[in-house]
């Protein structure tokens, strides 16, 4: 079966789902074939009432990659809010550099902690070789300090993704921008020494021993890690293990079902002082 009839096939399965489980198994399959003929019913599913089979497109798209980009881009224009935000979410997950511009919008300005979290993480992970070279420097200073600023959002998921962003960005311009490095590591150690959450400190300090680790910083930025801070690998599995249960539970976003335990789980495995 060639690429054109199989995509017509799984797109008719698609149109034809008459239940919101057929929906989503579906569009689980569409994205799972990863053809760019898929592409308009991807992004067309984001616009349903049906979160399930949002995330399985998102997952289609990011799959299928730079072919989904503009596309993409030309859906942020539309007045569904839920479909601009699953969008910025692929867009995230691409990593384009075409999509830069939503990126920093959508991580300082959008009123969901979901779109800006995703937003913070996409920022890290730029492919930046796709800019000119100064172009390159200059988004990434632009995107560091937008990060630096989320370390101040209200929503310690979105600082979690911001952290994390730090740490893609750090590592993308160790070679190239050793001064934004250093900008990084002096953010991280304030988050990790002032930030109430406990998660928010665990992971700083662990993007803190990643950094270390690239072995080219200057003998100012290095220092020993203790052994409770050699503990922090086995608290991220565990705090990216229960991300994956709050995932697959699909709360709506906001309950605190999907934190409680996950902020039990980490005052017990962490002891900071």
């Amino acid at each position: 079966m060639s690429n054109a009839v199989l995509a017509q096939t799984l797109i008719r399965a698609v149109d034809e789902a008459d239940s919101a489980t057929r929906l989503v198994q579906a569009v689980q399959q569409l994205a799972n074939a990863r053809l760019v003929e898929t592409v308009p019913t991807l992004i067309a599913t984001l616009r349903y009432n049906n979160p399930g089979a949002a995330v399985a497109a998102v997952d289609g798209l990011i799959a299928i990659g730079k072919p989904a980009v503009q596309p993409l881009l030309d859906l942020l224009d539309g007045h569904n809010y839920t479909a601009r935000a699953w969008a910025i979410r692929a867009m995230a997950g691409i990593g384009d550099a075409r999509g830069l511009e939503v990126l920093l919008d959508a991580a300082q300005h959008d009123f969901a902690l979901s779109v800006r979290r995703a937003a913070a993480r996409g920022l890290g992970t730029v492919h930046w070789e796709e800019l000119e070279v100064e172009q390159a420097k200059a988004a990434q200073v632009q995107a560091c300090h937008v990060l630096i600023g989320l370390g101040q959002d209200p929503e310690w998921v979105v600082r979690y993704a911001a952290i994390a962003g730090l740490q893609s960005l750090a590592q993308a311009t160790a070679d190239t921008q050793p001064a934004l490095v250093s900008t990084i590591l002096t953010h991280l150690q304030y988050l990790a020494d002032t930030d109430p959450d406990a998660g928010i400190r665990t992971r700083a300090a662990y993007a803190q021993q990643i950094l270390h680790s690239l072995g080219n910083l200057s003998s100012d930025e290095q220092r020993p890690f203790s052994a409770v801070e050699m503990d922090w690998r086995l608290t991220l599995e565990k705090l990216y293990y229960r991300k994956s249960q709050e995932r697959s539970l699909m709360l709506p976003e906001g309950d605190p079902r999907r934190y409680q335990e996950l902020a039990l789980a980490l005052m017990e495995a962490v002891k900071l002082p």
